[in-house]
């Protein structure tokens, strides 16, 4: 399997950094999947930008509804006719600002399948969770519920990222060990719901993901790519990430 790296700019990039990012990266002979989800306004820079190349691009959230009255949503069905190929679904950042619930998460996970769109389903713990040995019971009920009613026969739509909340944007990092334990325990509850091929759903770490700590990481047997935040925003580091998991991939 080709490891994966999958830049989320939240919330930053004006148009003079995104061409400076673009100016700075260097993905040649990268062979890993490369994916960016930029701010919702610069959809159309991205996939400018990313054209005759091998990066995808896609979108921070969507909404659970195709269309209607629902100002200020993004529309997946939009999504999809603008060219992007990808959604983030449920990441730390939604669940506690926004208050999204798995119905709510599941719903977007199934209308996205449902559009051909790949979810990039995000699931974590806080710090009071693990250290309560909680773990393992809150990660299982965030993809059971959130993946309600998704279909076999569409696993090739979704990759799952373990984002554990403490260490998003503090600098604080799980260990490789135990986010390789943390992922098999992932992979596990997968392979109940979905049988053999829930093995082969891709699995992300995303948690202060950086050069200096990338390679430990994604050396680990159950961690299949990264989904990074601040070290994706210069073009120089992503690159540097890109080709840690470009010889790491299979």
């Amino acid at each position: 399997m080709k490891k994966f790296m999958i830049g989320n700019w939240k919330m930053n990039q004006s148009l003079s950094e995104i061409n400076a990012f673009f100016n700075d990266l260097n993905l040649t002979g990268v062979n890993c999947e490369t994916w960016i989800a930029p701010q919702a306004l610069h959809l159309s820079t991205l996939l400018l930008k990313a054209s005759g190349t091998n990066i995808k691009v896609g979108a921070q959230n969507i909404s659970e509804e195709k269309s209607g009255a629902f100002t200020g949503e993004i529309s997946p069905v939009a999504l999809k006719d603008l060219g992007c190929s990808f959604s983030l679904i449920g990441h730390s950042e939604r669940r506690s600002l926004f208050n999204e619930s798995n119905a709510v998460l599941n719903k977007k996970v199934l209308l996205n399948q449902s559009l051909g769109l790949t979810s990039v389903f995000c699931v974590g713990e806080q710090l009071e969770e693990r250290e309560n040995g909680m773990t393992d019971a809150v990660l299982k009920h965030q993809i059971v519920e959130g993946l309600k009613n998704y279909p076999e026969s569409a696993l090739d739509q979704l990759i799952i990222a373990y984002e554990p909340v403490w260490a998003i944007g503090t600098g604080k990092v799980a260990t490789p060990e135990q986010a390789e334990e943390t992922h098999y325990g992932i992979r596990t509850v997968l392979v109940e719901l979905f049988n053999r091929a829930g093995a082969q759903i891709p699995l992300l770490y995303g948690g202060s993901v950086k050069p200096a700590n990338a390679e430990g990481l994604l050396s680990q047997e159950n961690i299949d790519g990264a989904l990074v935040g601040g070290a994706s925003l210069k073009g120089e580091d992503f690159s540097k990430l890109s080709q840690i998991a470009s010889k790491l991939s299979k």
